[in-house]
C-alpha cells in the first residue's frame, strides 16, 4: 500500500508540473504531439486530435512533447520556435509556476486543518546567557542571526545547518508587545565527555555505529559488540548504563571498558573524550496554533516560502561541501520517503496521516520547482536562460548551439540519476 500511494504522489506531481506546458502550450497555438504519464514504452495511449495521450510502463516522470521543441525547425507552422519568445518563455516557466501553485493549495489545506507554528519562546534556562541578555517567554523570534524567521520550522532547519560553534555570537530579533526588540549573546558551553558510540536502541547496549576519531573507535570496538561492563560495574542494559553515568559522571580520567565479542569477553581502557556543546539557552514552540480567514492564505504562503528556502539552503551545502551526493535523493528516495512517512504517520490517525503525506507533496512540488528553475542545460531553468537572453538580444542563438548544450546537459543529469539512484538503493537495503 505505501509504494503504491507513493508513486501515485509522485505521479501527481509529475503530472501537475507537465499540465502546466501542457496548457500554455494549447494557449499560445503551439502543437502537443504527446502528453505522458510515466517513462519507458506506453502502456496504453489514445489519440485526440494532433495529440496522443500516454500512460507509459515506468510510472516515475512525465513528458509534453512539443512539436519542433528539440529542432532546429522555426517555419512548421504550431513549432515551439515559431512562437514568439514570451510565448516560449511562459510554455517553458508554466511547469515550475504549476507546481508553486499546487504547493500552495496544499499548504492552505494544512494549514486550514492544523495550523502554523508560531517561533514563540517556551522557556529560558535560569541564569543562563540568553536569560541575562533579556530574552523572556512568549517572545517571539522573527530573525536569527540575520535569517529572517516566518515558522517555528524556519529556524529547526536554519540551526540544524549552520551549526553553532563556541564563541559565536546569536543576534536575535523578537516581537514582544508589539515591538521588536534585539538580544545579543554568547551562549553558554556544555562540556560532556563521550565514549564515541551509538546503541541499537536506548535499552541496549549493542554498539550501532562508532563515531570517527572518539575513543570506542580507537580502541578498536567495532559495530555488534556489546559492552557489558565499566570499570567493573556490570551494565545489563541501557537503563544501568544511563543509571552508572549518572552515578558516575564521565570526566577526563581513563575508564575500562569491557565487551563481548563473538561470545568472548574483552577489555580496553580509554580515556572519555570532551565535547563542547554551545547552547542557545532557550527552548521554543514545535507545536501549532489555529488560524483562520486571510491568516489561512497567509500562512500558506509563508509554508510554501518555508519548503523554497530550505531547498535553496540544502542546494547552497550542497555546493559548498557541507552536504555530499549522499545525502541526495531521486525518484527511488523519494518513493521510500513517502512511504516511510506513511507508515509512521498510521498510529497518529487519520487526520494527521494525510497532513503529513500532503506536508510531503508540499516538500516534492516546491523542490520540483525549484530545481526545474536551476540554470542548467536541460532543466526548464536552463531553456529559460536563452529564450530570456533571445529577448533581450532580438533573435535566438543558433539552435544547434543550443540542442548541443541542451543534449549534453541531459547526459550529464541521466548520468546523475544513475548515481543518485544507485545511492538510493543502498540505503534502503
Amino acid at each position: 500500500m505505501k509504494i503504491l500511494i507513493a508513486i501515485i504522489m509522485f505521479s501527481a506531481i509529475i503530472l501537475i508540473h507537465e499540465l502546466g506546458h501542457f496548457l500554455l502550450a494549447k494557449i499560445n497555438g503551439i502543437s502537443v504531439t504527446e502528453f505522458s504519464l510515466g517513462m519507458g514504452p506506453r502502456l496504453f495511449s489514445i489519440q485526440k486530435g494532433e495529440t496522443r495521450y500516454s500512460v507509459k510502463l515506468l510510472p516515475l516522470g512525465g513528458s509534453c512533447a512539443m512539436v519542433g521543441e528539440d529542432t532546429a525547425e522555426e517555419e512548421l507552422p504550431g513549432s515551439f520556435n515559431a512562437a514568439p519568445v514570451w510565448a516560449r518563455i511562459s510554455v517553458v516557466a508554466a511547469g515550475l509556476v504549476f507546481n508553486f501553485i499546487l504547493a500552495f493549495i496544499l499548504s492552505v489545506i494544512i494549514v486550514g486543518f492544523v495550523g502554523y507554528d508560531p517561533a514563540e519562546i517556551m522557556d529560558v534556562q535560569k541564569d543562563s546567557a540568553a536569560e541575562t541578555a533579556g530574552l523572556e517567554t512568549g517572545d517571539v523570534i522573527t530573525e536569527y542571526n540575520g535569517y529572517h524567521v516566518d515558522l517555528a520550522k524556519d529556524l529547526y532547519v536554519y540551526s540544524y545547518l549552520n551549526e553553532l560553534k563556541e564563541g559565536d555570537t546569536v543576534i536575535l530579533k523578537v516581537r514582544r508587545d508589539g515591538e521588536t526588540k534585539e538580544i545579543q549573546y554568547t551562549p553558554d558551553v556544555s562540556v560532556r565527555y563521550l565514549l564515541g558510540f551509538n546503541r541499537s536502541d536506548a535499552s541496549s547496549m549493542t554498539v550501532e555505529s562508532l563515531i570517527a576519531g572518539m575513543p570506542l573507535e580507537m580502541a578498536g570496538l567495532q559495530p555488534g559488540d556489546t559492552i557489558t561492563a565499566i570499570n567493573g560495574t556490570e551494565i545489563a542494559d541501557g537503563e544501568a548504563y544511563d543509571a552508572y553515568l549518572k552515578e558516575h559522571p564521565l570526566s577526563d580520567e581513563p575508564v575500562e571498558i569491557t565487551y563481548v565479542r563473538d561470545g568472548l569477553d574483552y577489555t580496553a581502557t580509554i580515556t572519555p573524550q570532551e565535547y563542547r556543546t554551545p547552547q542557545l539557552g532557550f527552548s521554543y514552540n514545535l507545536g501549532y496554533e489555529k488560524t483562520s480567514g486571510l491568516g489561512v492564505l497567509k500562512y500558506g504562503v509563508l509554508e510554501v516560502k518555508y519548503m523554497i528556502r530550505t531547498t535553496l539552503l540544502s542546494l547552497k551545502q550542497l555546493v559548498t561541501g557541507s552536504l555530499g551526493f549522499k545525502d541526495l535523493s531521486g525518484p527511488v528516495g523519494v518513493v521510500d520517503a513517502i512511504g516511510t512517512t506513511y507508515e509512521e504517520s498510521k498510529s497518529e490517525g487519520t487526520l494527521m496521516l494525510w497532513m503529513n503525506l500532503l506536508n510531503m507533496a508540499v516538500f516534492l512540488s516546491a523542490n520540483l520547482g525549484v530545481m526545474n528553475l536551476l540554470p542548467l542545460p536541460a532543466l526548464d531553468g536552463g531553456r529559460l536562460v536563452f529564450l530570456v537572453i533571445e529577448a533581450i538580444r532580438r533573435k535566438p542563438i543558433n539552435r544547434e548551439v543550443e540542442g548541443m548544450v541542451h543534449f549534453a546537459g541531459l547526459m550529464l543529469l541521466m548520468a546523475l540519476m544513475v548515481v543518485v539512484m544507485y545511492n538510493d538503493i543502498l540505503k534502503i537495503f
